[in-house]
């Protein structure tokens, strides 16, 4: 502490959700080895006694109380160590539930902080659970002691006058008027945010940015402690993704997936030394209204708009894009599999791409989790529509990644089937298609309990937006590992796999990014080749994608959006090709909702999702009226 430098950490320990217990048990342990370490100060992600993904058990009374007494526990085996550690636990006060920091030191509760902004889209529903700290400035008598809670807090150091810090939960940074401007008005050079950020695509360079603008614009150190692995993979994976900034430059950061202890000193002379220069922090907060107004007419558009919104444009950029992908794909399977004690894994292997993309990922959580891959089940059923090359590209893909390989022809199965059910086998409509790929998902689903096993679901995001999936066919699973990943993104990833890869699988995986989108549900033509092609009947994926992003991402109307796609893919489609996907893609958006509204726990690993527990919630049965009217007004325009 002499010279103003102080040592902190911020710390993601291993959890189970809802056992206190353990969880407590995993805390102490770190903050034992950072007093080992001369930290002073200790920061846990939000709600780490209990874990952050408890859901409803957040209302059992029974987790409230454990909490509560592991809380305590905490304050009494801490009093002999000269730290401060900041935990997160749910706390009940006057009969409400709150989302709270609390700061122990020397074997008192110096104070608790609840929340102050509750998230309410996706997974994150915290008014569900949790009352906001809004105007709850009080003393408390717990065990006989009077402890201050409230968001106005600030905690100072008798000894280290320049030693001032706030304390903020997560959803509390990304707010406009954050708790952590009042505090840094009141004095305080230091910030600890308890963080459960759930892993997304672009997620760490945005938390990351954020931080740091954080810490620059209060002219504070910033210290972010981030949930990790451990917590509920059901729809999302956290990452531990643990960050300390000083005056907008990040001093220490945690690797992502590997729950670390991130501890690093911050210089809080001269921090203050800096803030006495500025004369910006002022008490009282003047709010003055300018008025003027511009005519409203249509800005001609000089600034880029990607074609390919999921993917960064600079190589470099995208490379580390998809080993971040991949890894949380991979995390997020290997969880699952590690919570139900399951050491098998089944997947239907087709040769295309995103039953590829499976298999890497579902290998890559075999290595993960230190099991062979001889677990990992791979079932080729070729049937009428299946080609050569495909079948080809399958037996050699799952022998080089060291998958037990299976071959079921299903053609007898479905023949019979048609018999059943009385269809003729020359009419190849939807049922002589679909009763194919719902045979497929029977045999997945009946090996996996044969073995033991989790059958591992391939469809992307892509094919979800447009419903281009078979009802309980290969639209089900127990685990989906690419429901996140739009068509365009699995491209890359596989990509990505070939050039990290030895030279005959690297082989393979490139002729299967050069074969043609298809389900493979209709007979190849005179030449053995695929006859039916996705992109010829549903459209282009790379402008379905363009649409899916802005439409989802942004909610922009289909004015806007034929706008941008018209800018964007200027010189490779005509506008009324552009105005034709987009009015398919609309009308396949809203009818094949049904199919989205019962989807299986799968990983999201961005900003777009269409998991009714994630990214997207919408009525299966409703009216796609006004955009279709937007839509038929704009093909007016269209020459």
């Amino acid at each position: 502490m002499k010279d103003g430098f102080l040592k902190v950490a911020c710390a993601t320990p291993d959890v189970r959700v809802g056992d206190c217990v353990y969880n407590t048990d995993r805390i102490l342990e770190l903050i034992s080895e950072a007093h080992g370490q001369g930290v002073k100060i200790i920061c846990f992600p939000e709600l780490s006694i209990t874990g952050a993904t408890c859901g409803d058990l957040f209302l059992q009374d029974t987790l409230g109380l454990s909490a509560a007494q592991q809380l305590f526990r905490i304050v009494q085996e801490t009093n002999e160590m000269d730290i401060v550690s900041v935990v997160g636990l749910p706390f009940v006060n006057q009969n409400k539930i709150y989302n709270c920091a609390a700061v122990i030191s020397k074997g008192k509760l110096l104070g608790i902080v609840p929340k102050l902004n509750l998230p309410n889209y996706g997974v994150h529903q915290e008014l569900r659970y949790f009352a906001s700290g809004f105007d709850s400035e009080y003393m408390l008598k717990i065990r006989g002691e009077e402890v201050p809670f409230g968001t106005g807090l600030v905690f100072c150091c008798e000894s280290m006058p320049e030693l001032i810090f706030g304390v903020e939960i997560c959803e509390d940074l990304y707010t406009a008027d954050s708790p952590s401007v009042r505090y840094a008005k009141t004095g305080a050079s230091l910030i600890f945010n308890l963080s459960a950020s759930a892993a997304a695509v672009g997620k760490p360079e945005y938390r990351r940015m954020m931080v740091q603008a954080k810490s620059a614009s209060l002219c504070c150190a910033y210290a972010m402690a981030d949930a990790g692995i451990g917590e509920s993979t059901t729809d999302l994976v956290f990452s531990g993704h643990n960050l300390i900034a000083e005056n907008g430059r990040l001093l220490a950061e945690s690797e992502p997936f590997r729950n670390q202890m991130c501890i690093t000193e911050v210089d809080l002379q001269k921090l203050c030394s800096e803030r006495r220069k500025c004369n910006t922090f002022r008490t009282e907060e003047e709010i003055y209204h300018v008025d003027f107004s511009l005519a409203m007419e249509e800005t001609v558009l000089t600034r880029p708009i990607p074609k390919n919104p999921f993917i960064p444009e600079d190589p470099a950029k995208r490379s580390e894009r998809c080993k971040e992908i991949l890894q949380m794909q991979a995390v997020g399977l290997m969880s699952r599999m590690k919570a139900i004690g399951c050491k098998n894994a089944v997947l239907g292997l087709s040769g295309g791409l995103d039953s590829t993309l499976a298999l890497i990922v579902v290998s890559h959580a075999f290595d993960l989790l230190g099991l062979d891959r001889s677990g990992i089940h791979t079932i080729t059923m070729p049937c009428f529509g299946t080609t050569d090359r495909t079948y080809q590209n399958a037996c050699e893909l799952a022998k080089k990644y060291g998958s037990t390989l299976r071959e079921i022809r299903i053609e007898d199965s479905v023949r019979q089937h048609f018999k059943d059910i009385g269809h003729d086998e020359s009419v190849h409509n939807a049922a002589y298609e679909n009763a194919q790929a719902r045979e497929r998902t029977q045999i997945l689903m009946d090996i996996a309990n044969d073995v033991n096993g989790l059958v591992v679901g391939t469809g992307d995001l892509s094919e979800l937006a447009l419903g281009w999936a078979t009802y309980n066919g290969d639209h089900m699973s127990n685990y989906g590992v690419n429901g996140s990943i739009p068509k365009t993104l699995v491209r890359h990833l596989v990509r990505y796999e070939a050039e990290h890869s030895e030279p005959e699988l690297r082989t393979i995986l490139l002729d299967i990014l050069d074969t043609p989108v298809s389900p493979e549900l209709l007979p190849p033509d005179k030449q053995g080749r695929i006859a039916q092609k996705t992109e010829d009947l549903v459209g282009p994926y790379e402008l379905h994608d363009f649409f899916l992003y802005y439409v989802i991402r942004h909610g922009f109307t289909p004015a806007k959006i034929f706008r941008m796609a018209n800018y964007a893919f200027a010189g490779e489609y005509e506008d009324a090709v552009i105005f034709k996907w987009l009015k398919t893609f609309y009308r396949r958006f809203f009818t094949q909702q049904f199919k989205r509204s019962c989807l299986p726990d799968g990983v999201g690993v961005g900003s777009v999702g269409l998991s009714p527990r994630t990214g997207f919630r919408m009525p299966s049965d409703a009216s796609m009226n006004i955009w279709m009217k937007e839509l038929d007004a704009l093909e007016k325009t269209i020459s």
